[in-house]
């Protein structure tokens, strides 16, 4: 090769290589100062939300910002993964001071109002609960749309559950004439979802507690979603059947469900689940007064004829009794009983029990089965 060509070679090589290495430092130096920038406003908005909380009048708002837009007393701070904050006094004006004609519900020692914003949105607002319910994201679970803390005292607004508790629905005026028997089954599917979550997908892991028909809320479409986590429990390790027998609980309340085991687990809120499954198909509470004998248990005498496929169509509800098939019934009868096995280790996962169900229920309310 000509020495010149070389020479020429050599030198665009040279070149070439040192425009590379500059463009590539040039890039390097870009993304280290883009970097530095944005760790910059993201403390200034930790700064400005630290100082926000440090006000006795805000609390955490767990929705998006732009679903409170129009509240014109409601300040929001816009950044992923971290809580706007809204003011108290908006709550307090949107129940009328907390007044009693608001009040939806009383029970568990906790107070729930109706709430009336700014924009027009009707909401629910609960005390206490504030710390769980900000983490939960799932449509069986109860969305909250935020929060405030006002003298120690915490209130969450919660979307508004237009068709009330499971329990008014089932055993209120209307005597379940609303809940047809696949609405039924759609329900129950509800309610698993969210068990699942709960109880497998949330991390930390979640045991209600409390899971029964008042529990349960519906919206306007007859969805389900799980609700009240005022005596809930956080699981501290480990998974499973076998291992939810033995893993540590922190509880969040005082009182501990009606439940076979001394030991709280996962299986807890599967027995609690058949229970729910239960009052769904024969329309009758799970605990009932009788004049011979008194408080009667409706699971004592239940297990005795949910595998009876001769007995099972004339139990139940005689508001649904006749509209389904009776091999979808007994099948159903059959996912109670395994619910509602006095031994926790003979209880299926709440995985396993999605299963039957999904196909028993139409896909126009989320199953698989075409009617």
């Amino acid at each position: 090769m000509d020495p010149i060509r070389k020479k020429l070679l050599i030198a665009a090589f040279t070149i070439l290589c040192f425009s590379f290495t500059a463009i590539l430092l040039s890039l390097v130096c870009l993304w280290k100062i883009h970097r530095k920038k944005k760790k910059k406003n993201s403390e200034k908005l930790l700064t400005q939300a630290d100082d926000q909380s440090l006000d006795a009048e805000k609390g955490v708002a767990l929705s998006p910002s732009s679903f409170f837009a129009k509240c014109n007393s409601l300040s929001t701070l816009s950044l992923k993964g971290f809580a706007s904050f809204i003011d108290y006094k908006m709550i307090k004006k949107a129940t009328k001071n907390f007044d009693k004609i608001n009040i939806l519900d009383e029970s568990g020692f906790k107070l729930v109002y109706k709430a009336i914003l700014d924009n027009g949105t009707e909401v629910a607002v609960k005390k206490n609960e504030v710390k769980l319910l900000s983490r939960f994201h799932h449509s069986n679970v109860i969305s909250s749309f935020g929060c405030s803390i006002e003298n120690e005292t915490g209130f969450v607004m919660y979307e508004l559950m237009h068709n009330g508790s499971l329990e008014t629905q089932l055993h209120g005026p209307s005597r379940g004439s609303q809940l047809s028997w696949h609405r039924r089954l759609k329900i129950a599917l509800d309610i698993a979802r969210g068990l699942k979550y709960l109880n497998e997908l949330f991390i930390p892991p979640i045991i209600h507690r409390n899971l029964k028909p008042s529990t349960i809320l519906l919206d306007s479409n007859f969805n389900a979603k799980i609700s009240d986590f005022g005596m809930a429990a956080v699981v501290a390790g480990g998974g499973g059947k076998e291992g939810g027998l033995s893993r540590s609980l922190n509880f969040l309340g005082k009182t501990v469900p009606v439940v076979p085991e001394s030991i709280l687990n996962d299986m807890s809120d599967v027995y609690a689940f058949g229970v729910i499954l239960l009052e769904l198909v024969l329309g009758r509470k799970a605990l009932e007064m009788s004049e011979i004998s008194g408080q009667e248990c409706l699971v004592r005498w239940a297990r005795g004829v949910l595998t009876d496929r001769h007995v099972m169509p004339n139990v139940v509800d005689p508001v649904v009794r006749g509209t389904m098939s009776v091999n979808h019934l007994n099948q159903v009868g059959v996912i109670a009983y395994l619910c509602l096995e006095d031994e926790p280790k003979y209880r299926p996962l709440i995985t396993d029990i999605l299963h039957p169900l999904v196909p028993l229920v139409p896909v126009g309310l989320g199953g698989t089965l075409t009617v």
